[in-house]
């Protein structure tokens, strides 16, 4: 079974870029140095941040959904991304070594399966939940900090 990993767009963000620390603040963000590696999980590469380049932290809806399920959470993006990471049946560097959350929805954007994948078992879950023909994309969550990390298509 194939299955397709994609970071988020840079541009829904590109106007955050740049911003002064107020500004930012006034736009409900903060801007991070990155002073230890790994531990600043990037969203639209899905990579981790080196160390000396910032990060933003901002609120970011990652289900925008008329479902019970519609979600949002703090992320990381590192400040100056735009091109989303695409990764084919393969794991980004983020996934790799985080426990992560990775929950089943359906075509109504409910949650219909879950489960806890610990480093090294990312893949064989995202393949578990995908044999359930029901599942129509997996939402895969930091389980520790409850993160939203990325979004999983059947390719």
């Amino acid at each position: 079974m194939s299955f397709i990993i994609t970071g988020l767009s840079g541009h829904p963000f590109s106007h955050l870029y740049g911003l002064t620390d107020d500004e930012l603040l006034n736009q409900g963000a903060i801007r991070v140095s990155v002073d230890h590696y790994p531990s600043f999980p990037d969203r639209i590469t899905l990579r981790d941040i080196p160390i000396g380049e910032t990060a933003l932290l901002l609120n970011h809806t990652y289900l925008d959904t008329q479902s019970p399920y519609k979600g949002s959470h703090a992320i990381f993006i590192w400040e100056g991304q735009w091109q989303a990471g695409v990764y084919q049946n393969v794991l980004p560097e983020v996934m790799k070594n985080r426990i992560l959350s990775l929950r089943g929805f359906d075509s109504r954007d409910m949650l219909i399966e879950a489960t806890l994948a610990q480093p090294g078992e990312a893949k064989e879950q995202i393949l578990s939940l995908l044999s359930n023909d029901k599942v129509a994309f997996i939402l895969a969550h930091n389980a520790k900090q409850g993160c939203f990390s990325c979004r999983i298509e059947r390719e």
